[in-house]
């Protein structure tokens, strides 16, 4: 019963191409242990890719056949690049072993160098590491015939300082590792050393940045009466040793977690999983937040939000469920034949809710969609920008669609001209009696 449950959801998770910053960033397929880069100014993310296991592969286990890539496109729309990467086409790996885990791309000197775990077939190892070569940031990548020589174990993470050495972070147990890279990117320069002062327990994922001086070593961390964590550690080295600082993020449900932080466009964000999707810790959707740092350097808790990051544009699908507010209304998963995903719900008299960062342009959209279910047709819903009581720029009678369950996309023209950044609030209408007014999955700009 679990499989063809979840063989189903996968269906409809394929069922849709459409990818939004918006959490979970990725919607037709399971992602996980996000590494986000940016190159040249673009944003691009590097996550590993969960599936509902086969029928010859015993389960409940993790089963990550191969590598997808993702890049920012304009707004808060994502691009899928596909597969670059297969269980079966790693040249010293395994077959059909299902453990493509998380892994991590850098450029340096113009060149794009792809790393990740599997399984060798040699058995000398857990998980060996490998390496690819680009000269784009989305492949193809030409792979290296060996994995790396000197190293073993999971999770390679890669950070470059500002005199140019590069440096290959890895491992997961009760310790973790680092080793300084050659100049060729493919082989050791010198022999792994335990990264010292962090505090014990299992850890993994680990991930480098500097931030005004200061290295942040970041990892998952699990503690035993909690589960995955997301903690840090600063230095003043790149090798450390390290000083705890505390968690990034707490548990969230009973599962992993695997992250990277970046700084994009002046904004520092964490990328993350979870499984709010599948209901199932092993087939997990990759989602993004921002981080904030306080004056002494630490860093600000944070905590998972549906609204995830970005500012919305003109044609982009905004989905309301994932709100910045919401007043007197429910986020509810969402029912019928639309893709995976939640809608706002149980709205009545004077429910609102509000989606933040919509950027108007310099007015060119004349219209408004929005992709409503209803049961009935005495309400209507109206769209106002900044404040409830703010400017009205659009108004919709609510139209009944054949049930609560059965979509349709209505429209309406904008009643007023409207240019720059705005948050959005939509504000529902109807006679004081009626406790359903409509369900609404999304609107959209044009």
């Amino acid at each position: 019963m679990l499989r063809q449950k979840l063989l189903l959801l996968l269906l409809l998770l394929i069922s849709t191409k459409t990818l939004l910053a918006q959490n979970p960033l990725v919607t037709h397929m399971f992602t996980a242990d996000p590494t986000a880069r940016v190159f040249d100014g673009k944003l691009y993310i590097y996550p590993s890719h969960d599936i509902v296991p086969p029928k010859n592969v015993k389960a409940p286990r993790f089963c990550m056949p191969d590598y997808h890539i993702f890049s920012l496109e304009e707004g808060i729309t994502l691009k899928d690049h596909g597969p670059i990467l297969d269980q079966n086409e790693v040249p010293w790996g395994k077959k059909n072993t299902y453990g493509m885990w998380a892994p991590d791309c850098i450029k340096k000197e113009n060149m794009y160098y792809y790393y990740y775990p599997a399984p060798p077939k040699d058995e000398s190892s857990f998980r060996r590491i490998g390496v690819g070569v680009s000269k784009s940031p989305t492949g193809p990548f030409k792979w290296e015939k060996n994995y790396i020589k000197g190293i073993s174990g999971i999770d390679p993470g890669l950070f470059i300082d500002d005199d140019n050495k590069t440096y290959l972070y890895f491992g997961g147990g009760q310790d973790l590792f680092v080793s300084q890279l050659k100049d060729n990117m493919k082989e050791i320069a010198s022999k792994p050393i335990k990264i010292q002062g962090l505090p014990s327990g299992y850890k993994e994922g680990s991930f480098t940045f500097k931030k005004d001086g200061i290295y942040y070593f970041t990892f998952a961390h699990v503690f035993p009466q909690e589960g995955y964590t997301i903690g840090y550690a600063t230095s003043d080295n790149p090798k450390g040793p390290f000083t705890y600082r505390g968690k990034i993020m707490d548990n969230i449900s009973n599962g992993t977690n695997h992250h990277s932080i970046v700084n994009y466009k002046g904004d520092w964000i964490l990328f993350y999983h979870w499984w709010d999707i599948s209901g199932y810790n092993k087939l997990r959707s990759i989602r993004a937040d921002y981080v904030t740092f306080m004056k002494d350097g630490t860093i600000k808790k944070v905590k998972p939000t549906l609204r995830g990051i970005g500012t919305a544009i003109i044609g982009d699908t905004i989905h309301m469920d994932r709100h910045s507010d919401i007043v007197n209304a429910k986020v509810d998963f969402v029912g019928g034949n639309e893709p995976t995903g939640w809608m706002v719900s149980n709205t009545k008299m004077k429910s609102s809710v509000r989606f933040n960062r919509v950027n108007f342009g310099k007015g060119e959209a004349t219209k408004i969609k929005a992709r409503i279910a209803c049961g009935q047709r005495i309400a209507s819903f109206e769209i106002y920008i900044d404040k409830l009581k703010g400017q009205k720029i659009a108004e919709f009678p609510v139209e009944y669609t054949g049930g609560w369950n059965t979509w349709k996309t209505i429209e309406t023209n904008l009643l007023e001209k409207t240019t720059g950044i705005h948050d959005i609030i939509i504000v529902f209408k109807s006679e004081w009696n009626v406790d359903k007014i409509a369900n609404l999955n999304w609107i959209k700009l044009e």
